[in-house]
């Protein structure tokens, strides 16, 4: 076991682990960062296909610290959005931080030293019903350590101890796929596995969603396939990249309350672009913004040039026949799922973060009440780009790190018992989000006070129980009597 527990470790060096390591980096908290590709970049370096461009602008997608150069587009390509990560990394000395091919396959409460450690089931991590009833993993007989470091399993078979964990693995990875009845007997890939046009050509092609890779996918084999059809299962917001000259998520100021940009949003497109139901598509089943908006000026383009054509949902597979839930079907070479991707942590035992659809269940959008030192970053879906929220969230994370170190119980906890909510959606607001972190630079001193009263009641509850002393690693007792703690 090799000991690097004045160390945290960050996990991903992708566009959020790169703000987390240089905030780090600013703030004197010792750290090593571990990514599994070869370069720094993320789903930017791995993940996108060759003609990819940001949804959200350059304004709305540099960090606030680092514009990106003035010659870049409002959209950057692909390719300058990887030489702008570069460019950050290279500028804040973070690269030397960064051991690549270093790939993390678990992470684990540390038990004391010298005990021995297979909390593993058939290769995976242990789930939740191994764990002892005090949430600490009931194998080999071994206790969390007091300290509450971390212990970090790399795909090697090295093993490290470290103070924390910071998770930045992103969640654009875990390819979700739809399921229908039959079997599809052309090309049948992700989203995630579209790289280039050459892909498409000459193709008769079917994209299953309406998210913006789907119809990044769609607009391009409108332009080198033999057709491109548009399955939706639903109705979409699909917003143009542009309106009135301007970028759409600069178009509207950050004070101007979200029902008031709905009702702008509305009136403009009714005028720029009319009714969905005139383009053949269905007509949204949501409000915008409550689910992620589409951002796409070639798709309404394409359908009205006879290059897409909508169709609604499928309903069955029979060998290259697609069967649609209106009754029509037809041939296809390749079918496109541009589904989304599943929310995981395949590093972490089972259930340990818990998830509810796209939702990670997180107090402060990073911690849990159950552990110290474990954050869990970037999880949500910023309405538009990632840049204005990233850099003061990184700072913001830093003093949560900073108080944990001044407190016994979990930040997370403390954080439960002052009254903090569970998110209830995964989509986040960027303006309302960047109001809330700015108050919490006042508040967040006052979990100290906060911490130290909810101690001593937990400590009077046991004394009452008379037989049950409170350690370090008893998360259940914490657990146990929360429900019953009222902090204010």
């Amino acid at each position: 076991m090799i000991d690097r527990s004045a160390h945290m470790a960050v996990i991903g060096a992708g566009p959020v682990g790169l703000a987390v390591a240089k905030a780090l980096l600013e703030n004197g908290i010792p750290y090593e960062q571990l990514e599994g590709d070869d370069d720094l970049g993320g789903n930017w370096y791995h993940g996108v296909y060759e003609t990819a461009h940001i949804i959200s602008s350059r304004k709305t997608t540099e960090y606030a610290d680092f514009p990106m150069p003035a010659d870049f587009p409002d959209f950057p390509s692909a390719q300058q959005m990887l030489e702008y990560l570069n460019s950050y990394a290279e500028t804040f000395r973070l690269r030397e931080h960064i051991q690549f091919k270093t790939k993390v396959v678990m992470c684990l409460p540390s038990r004391q030293m010298g005990a021995p450690l297979d909390a593993r089931e058939n290769g995976q991590p242990a789930s939740p019903s191994s764990w002892g009833s005090d949430k600490t993993l009931d194998v080999g007989r071994w206790t969390l350590d007091s300290q509450r470091r971390w212990e970090v399993e790399l795909a090697d078979g090295e093993k490290r101890i470290y103070k924390g964990v910071i998770v930045c693995s992103g969640h654009h990875w875990d390819k979700r796929f739809p399921t229908y009845p039959g079997e599809f007997t052309g090309d049948y890939i992700h989203s995630k596995d579209y790289k280039n046009p050459q892909q498409l050509i000459g193709k008769r092609v079917l994209v299953i969603g309406g998210g913006n890779s789907a119809c990044d996918v769609a607009s391009e084999a409108a332009r080198v396939g033999r057709s491109s059809d548009l399955s939706l299962r639903r109705g979409y917001w699909f917003l143009p990249k542009v309106l009135f000259g301007v970028p759409i998520p600069e178009l509207v100021p950050s004070w101007v309350p979200v029902w008031v940009q709905r009702v702008f949003l509305k009136l403009a497109l009714r005028i720029a672009v009319g009714k969905y139901e005139d383009y053949g598509l269905p007509k949204p089943t949501h409000r915008i913004f409550e689910a992620h908006p589409t951002l796409n000026s070639e798709i309404l383009h394409y359908v009205k040039h006879g290059r897409i054509r909508p169709r609604p949902d499928v309903a069955k597979f029979e060998g290259r026949r697609v069967v649609f839930k209106d009754g029509s079907s037809d041939e296809f070479d390749m079918v496109v799922c541009g589904t989304g991707f599943n929310l995981s942590f395949p590093f972490l035992p089972n259930g340990l973060v818990p998830v509810e659809g796209k939702n990670a269940l997180l107090y402060a959008g990073c911690t849990l009440p159950d552990y110290k030192n474990l954050y869990i970053v970037g999880t949500p879906q910023v309405r538009y780009g990632f840049g204005p929220l990233i850099t003061p969230a990184a700072a913001l994370l830093c003093r949560l790190i900073s108080l944990q170190d001044q407190m016994e119980l979990p930040i997370g906890l403390v954080l439960k018992e002052s009254g903090a909510k569970l998110p209830t959606t995964h989509l986040v607001d960027p303006h309302k989000a960047l109001r809330q972190m700015r108050y919490a630079k006042y508040t967040l001193p006052l979990l100290l006070r906060k911490e130290r009263k909810l101690r001593r009641r937990l400590a009077s509850r046991q004394e009452s129980d008379g037989s049950r002393q409170m350690s370090g690693n008893t998360a259940g007792d914490l657990q146990r009597v929360s429900h019953e703690l009222k902090i204010f």
